[in-house]
C-alpha cells in the first residue's frame, strides 16, 4: 500500500507520527467508453466554453460561481494560504462510545501506521482506547477538505473513519411519515418471528457479489469465443500536421523574406490543396527560367571564341522560330481563358 497522508496524532501533550492509508478499494469491473464500430477509445478534451480553445491542465483553476453569475477564481496558492491547522495533524477532540455515532455519518475508512520512532506512543494510545471501549472524535484535513473523524481500534491497528458534518446529512421529508398507518398485532408478530428465524452471527465472507461474478463469466466467455476486437493503431491527429505546415510556412517566409516569401508560402499551400497539382500552365514555368537566367551571370564566363561572336545560320533559324512561337502564344491567351471559363 502507498500512504496518502503523513502527519501526527495530537493527543494531549503527546504527538504521534503516523502515515495514512486507504483501508478499502473498489473491486468493480471498470469499462471504457469505446466506438461500437471499431472499439476505439472515446476521448474527451478540456475546452473553454468562451473561446472554444483546449485548455492545458496547468492552466485550470477552481472557480466558485456567485448567485449573480460572476465567478471567483482560486488558484493553488490561494488554498495554500488558508489557515488549516489540521493539514498535517489529527487533533483529538473528545472520547465517546461508538454506539453514539450514527453509521450514516461514516464516509471513508483509513489505516494509521506509526511513523518511525512513534511506535511506542502509538501502541500506548491504541491500548488505552481498547481498554476504555471508546472511540476518539478527531478532525483531519485530506486533500484540502477538513472532516470530522472517529478513531478506533481494529485488529491491533488504529482505524480512522472520516465523517460527514451534521449539515451534510439530509433530513428525510416523506409524506407517509405524517400519515396514520397502523398494522395488526398478528402481522407484527409474524414479522418478528421471521426476523428471529433469520438471525445469526454476521460473517461477511458468506456473501458474494453475484453481479460481478456474472459479469466476469460473461467477459471470459466472450474472450474464449473470440468475440473481441483489436483496435487499430490511431495515427496522430490533424493538429500535428497543421503545426508542421505552419512551421514550414514560417521557414519559407524567413528564408525568402518579406511579403514575397509569404505569398510563395500561401501559393504552396494552395497548390497542395488542388486535386491535380501536376497540371501547370507555361506561365508558371517562367519564374524558373528567369531564376536560371539570373543565376547565369554569377557563373564564371567562358572564354569567347570568334565563332561564338557570330551566330550561325542554324542558330538564327532557331531564334526566328522561337520568336514566332512567342508571338503566336501572345495572341492565343484569350482563347485559352475562354475554354477554362466554359
Amino acid at each position: 500500500m502507498r500512504s496518502i497522508w503523513r502527519g501526527a496524532v495530537s493527543f494531549g501533550l503527546v504527538s504521534i507520527g503516523v502515515k495514512l492509508y486507504s483501508a478499502t478499494e473498489d473491486k468493480d469491473i471498470r469499462f471504457h467508453q469505446v466506438h461500437a464500430a471499431d472499439g476505439g477509445r472515446v476521448k474527451y478534451k478540456r475546452v473553454c466554453s468562451i473561446d472554444g480553445e483546449e485548455v492545458e491542465y496547468r492552466d485550470i483553476a477552481k472557480g466558485y460561481e456567485l448567485p449573480d453569475g460572476q465567478v471567483v477564481i482560486l488558484t493553488d496558492e490561494d488554498f495554500d494560504e488558508l489557515p488549516l491547522s489540521t493539514r498535517r495533524e489529527i487533533e483529538v477532540l473528545q472520547f465517546v462510545d461508538q454506539a453514539e455515532i450514527d453509521p450514516i455519518q461514516f464516509e471513508k475508512t483509513y489505516y494509521l501506521e506509526p511513523d518511525g520512532p512513534a511506535t511506542r506512543p502509538y501502541v500506548l494510545l491504541r491500548d488505552a482506547l481498547e481498554n476504555a471501549g471508546q472511540v476518539a472524535i478527531t478532525k483531519i484535513a485530506i486533500r484540502q477538505r477538513e472532516s470530522l473523524a472517529a478513531m478506533r481500534v481494529r485488529d491491533g491497528i488504529l482505524v480512522l473513519h472520516t465523517m460527514r458534518w451534521p449539515d451534510e446529512i439530509r433530513r428525510p421529508d416523506f409524506a407517509f411519515l405524517d400519515e396514520d398507518v397502523s398494522v395488526r398485532p398478528q402481522e407484527l408478530q409474524m414479522a418478528e418471528a421471521l426476523i428471529s428465524s433469520m438471525s445469526g452471527a454476521f460473517d461477511p465472507t458468506e456473501f458474494t457479489d453475484d453481479y460481478r461474478e456474472a459479469m466476469t463469466a460473461l467477459l471470459e466467455a466472450k474472450q474464449s469465443g473470440g468475440d473481441v476486437q483489436q483496435p487499430p493503431e490511431v495515427p496522430d491527429d490533424g493538429a500535428a500536421v497543421v503545426d508542421l505546415m505552419s512551421a514550414l510556412r514560417r521557414s519559407v517566409e524567413r528564408a525568402r523574406g518579406g511579403s514575397a516569401g509569404a505569398d510563395d508560402a500561401a501559393a504552396a499551400d494552395d497548390a497542395a490543396a488542388e486535386e491535380k497539382p501536376a497540371k501547370k500552365t507555361p506561365a508558371k514555368r517562367a519564374p524558373a527560367k528567369k531564376a536560371a537566367a539570373a543565376k547565369a551571370p554569377a557563373e564564371k564566363p567562358a572564354a569567347k571564341s570568334p565563332a561564338a561572336k557570330k551566330p550561325t545560320a542554324a542558330k538564327k533559324t532557331t531564334a526566328a522560330k522561337t520568336a514566332a512561337t512567342k508571338s503566336a502564344s501572345a495572341d492565343k491567351p484569350p482563347a485559352k481563358r475562354a475554354r477554362r471559363s466554359a
